[in-house]
């Protein structure tokens, strides 16, 4: 390539349903309440990281399919780059670029018991 060519990044939106807002706000209110206000913030950043990794697009390195849940559901934990956690982020592509985040749930959690069998 050129060196005056530029290369474009199509960034996918991040748009998070209801109940993964929901979930979102229960884990930190749960990591506040168990382990205090500065854990609390440290994992408010973990989980942000993992939901703007989606902005590259659903198959984003360390996504997994979950088709035995939902057709074209994908998973991503949040424990990356180092940093340790214990949540799934599901989620599907939608079209025009758009990811559908539509829960955030606990690693040990079924994950099968969480979604009805069509979204």
């Amino acid at each position: 390539m050129p060196p005056s060519a530029s290369v474009s990044v199509i960034k996918w939106r991040v748009r998070l349903s209801q109940d993964a807002e929901t979930d979102f706000a229960q884990i930190l209110t749960y990591t506040r309440d168990t382990f205090g206000e500065a854990q609390a913030r440290i994992y408010q950043d973990v989980l942000a990281e993992a939901l703007a990794s989606l902005t590259k697009g659903p198959m984003v390195p360390g996504s997994q399919a979950r088709d035995h849940i939902l057709p074209d559901l994908r998973s991503l934990h949040v424990a990356r780059h180092g940093r340790r956690g214990r949540h799934f982020v599901l989620y599907r592509a939608g079209l025009g670029q758009i990811i559908d985040v539509l829960r955030i749930l606990h690693d040990a959690m079924d994950l099968t018991r969480h979604f009805p069998s069509e979204i």
